[in-house]
């Protein structure tokens, strides 16, 4: 049985709302049949994403022949054919022969590919256009290996998971990945989350200096997109660097967890838009090459990070897509249908030939597209286009974020932010219960409020993570204390996380009470709608600890330990309220104030609101009941593991924003937050900046 890969399947049905919509996999798969172009001005009226709320101005009703159009750039001393670079995906990642198809891909359009975390695989060591990756656990590398291809790569971050390293699980292992690797079989390869000989800009300008020496080689360094994006950038620039790669929130990974992925990082059109401006008020622009990554969809995607200041966009996901990926999201396991992210010893793969044919049919057709709206347009040339603000209009944009992306055209609209009806993520709240671990997934992020619809003000919140102008601390290796203490220190539980079992069926709350009795955590009785607004926690350290339900700051009860904020459409605005009233009278550390929360997306919720100035939340035991899929079996066991999961993912969100204590470290610091669009009066009222912004 032909067990090669060497045409496209039928794609699955979505059963769910995806950035990768059947209609985005059906334009590329037109354009890698024909090379020719397709579809030109892409408009998405219905989404949020910022990308799709800038438009081209004009008529666009100019007339130069594509013949004219000239797409080509320069990239590390070498001419593109087009301004794109093929994104970094690893060996290992990759299954060998997709990584073997993108570099001789590069070679035939002219264009740029990235080798991506793990060594050079086969016949990819010996082609002149790739970029080399050195990444923090260093796999793979060696001094042959980055003096093949263009260019050194130093990866300090990703826009799938901004703050913590690479991970490939065991499963994807296999002989020939250790081999290149340098590591054990069937292990997790986990690479640290900083690199430990770069903890300041002063270590990573040490760095490019000696890898410049090593291999007289210009160096690029790889970044997520995040909220000090700015400062990050400049920091690079001086730092000796020829470019950097700025990777969004939404890039595709081969795996991740989940909670990382959703609420880290901000999209990239806003960290291009903010890294050109500071670079050129710095003087640092010149000879300094901005390559924008992560949801580059299609051309009309392009030409608008073009315009917002990117010299060369990446393309990853849509790379598989023209391959034949179709979109199972499985690529943690190693079970890919298509032979694309499938163990390397499996009996699947993909035809080389099929894949090369099929990318450079989309390369050629992507060009084609752009060259023709660039005519339309009337400019020919992309040094008239990059970075040309003038070209771009805003809709549905507010006045913040329309300011930081430079955009002078359109009227500022703040948006209502609940657009839709909020719903559990069964699938995330599954794994937890059933594994205990933090949830991984592959491919990016359909997170609101770029793909699903926003119901909540911390649906348009993003974490930082940290990078460069601090060190990321890594919590598979490194401690980090989670410990609460409550009640003026009285109160001590293991994470700040307490939950309610008021209506749980009674096995579910006895499974409850014993695990969070287990973890060192505590289980509350309460209903907010009760006569008596007093709550009484266990007994668990010194007594019993008073706490009075409120539904706002007004009339604040003095005498007790804290307050139960019941959760609404508004509590984000009435947590600041509360902050700000306590804060006045100097009297905020005397009490704590916890939330209430029924409608829990994953941890990454827990650090959002602690972050606005919550010391704890409360978890509707709704929630748990929601994940079990009315499995009532083992649940003492799936108590644990729903509660342990949730303790291993607020670390790693820690860790990945450079905390190691997270009471004293997150509670009321909203400089870790950033806003996304978010209405300006609300993100005032909650003192918070748009995200990319100085």
């Amino acid at each position: 049985m032909d067990n090669t890969i060497s045409k496209f399947i039928e794609l699955p049905v979505q059963k769910r709302v995806d950035f990768w919509s059947h209609q985005k996999i059906g334009h590329i798969r037109k354009l890698s049949g024909t090379g020719m172009a397709s579809e030109i001005f892409v408009e998405n009226n219905e989404s949020l994403r910022i990308l799709d709320n800038i438009i081209f101005r004009g008529n666009k009703s100019h007339a130069i022949p594509n013949m004219d159009i000239q797409t080509d750039t320069m990239l590390a001393g070498m001419k593109l054919s087009v301004p794109v670079y093929l994104g970094d995906m690893s060996y290992g990642a990759l299954s060998g022969n997709p990584n073997i198809a993108i570099a001789k891909t590069a070679e035939i359009t002219e264009t740029m590919a990235g080798t991506g975390e793990g060594g050079l695989y086969g016949s990819v060591s010996g082609s002149k256009r790739i970029f080399v990756q050195w990444a923090s656990a260093r796999f793979g590398v060696s001094a042959g290996s980055l003096n093949q291809g263009a260019a050194i790569v130093i990866k300090i971050g990703q826009g799938a998971k901004p703050g913590i390293g690479g991970h490939l699980p065991g499963s994807k292992v296999t002989h020939n990945i250790s081999l290149a690797r340098k590591i054990p079989e069937n292990m997790d390869a986990i690479s640290p989350a900083p690199h430990h000989d770069i903890y300041s800009i002063e270590d990573l300008t040490q760095r490019i200096e000696a890898l410049k020496i090593l291999s007289d080689k210009p160096v690029f360094v790889k970044v997520a997109a995040t909220n000090y994006i700015p400062y990050i950038v400049t920091g690079i620039a001086r730092s000796g660097a020829a470019g950097v790669i700025i990777d969004g929130h939404g890039a595709g990974t081969g795996a991740a967890p989940v909670t990382v992925r959703d609420n880290m990082g901000i999209p990239v059109e806003l960290a291009v838009a903010s890294a050109d401006s500071i670079l050129k008020k710095e003087n640092l622009r010149k000879n300094f090459t901005i390559i924008a990554a992560g949801r580059v969809s299609n051309s009309t995607d392009a030409m608008k990070l073009y315009a917002l200041g990117a010299d060369v966009v990446s393309l990853g996901t849509s790379i598989l897509i023209a391959m034949g990926c179709i979109m199972v999201k499985k690529c943690n396991l190693g079970y890919c249908p298509v032979a694309l992210t499938n163990r390397t010893d499996s009996s699947k793969s993909l035809d080389i030939d099929f894949a090369v044919n099929r990318v450079v049919n989309f390369i050629n057709g992507f060009r084609s597209e752009m060259a023709e709206m660039m005519g339309k347009l009337g400019i020919n040339s992309m040094k008239e286009l990059t970075g040309n603000r003038d070209l771009l209009e805003a809709r549905n944009l507010s006045g913040e974020t329309m300011e930081l992306l430079g955009i002078r055209y359109g009227n500022p609209v703040d948006l209502d932010p609940v657009q839709g009806n909020f719903e559990y993520d069964i699938k995330y709240l599954n794994s937890l219960i059933n594994k205990g671990e933090p949830v991984m997934s592959s491919m990016g992020s359909n997170a609101p409020p770029e793909v699903d619809k926003p119901a909540r003000i911390i649906d348009w919140l993003r974490l930082d993570g940290a990078q460069v102008t601090r060190p990321s601390i890594d919590p598979y290796r490194e401690n980090i204390n989670l410990d609460f203490y409550l009640s003026g220190g009285d109160l001590v539980i293991s994470m700040p996380v307490i939950i309610n079992v008021n209506g749980a069926d009674k096995n579910v709350m006895e499974a409850l009470e014993w695990a969070s009795l287990f973890i060192g955590s505590v289980t509350i009785d309460y209903n907010p709608e009760m006569d008596n607004p007093e709550i009484n926690f266990p007994d668990i350290n010194s007594g019993k600890h008073r706490y009075s339900f409120i539904a706002s700051g007004e009339n604040l009860d003095r005498n007790v330990d804290g307050f139960i904020l019941e959760e609404d459409r508004y509590t984000e605005l009435k947590i600041t309220e509360i902050n700000d009233i306590l804060g006045k009278e100097g009297i905020r550390e005397n009490y704590d104030l916890i939330l209430e929360v029924s409608r829990f997306r994953n941890s990454g919720d827990i650090i959002k609101y602690l972050a606005l100035g919550c010391d704890s939340v409360i978890l509707s035991s709704k929630i748990f009941e929601s994940g079990l899929e009315n499995n009532y079996s083992n649940l003492n066991e799936k108590a644990l593991n729903f509660l342990m999961g949730i303790r291993k993912e607020l670390a790693l969100l820690s860790g990945a924003m450079g905390i190691s204590n997270l009471q004293y470290s997150i509670v009321g610091n909203k400089e870790l937050l950033r806003s996304v669009n978010l209405d300006s009066s609300i993100g005032k009222a909650i003192n918070l900046q748009e995200g990319g912004s100085r």
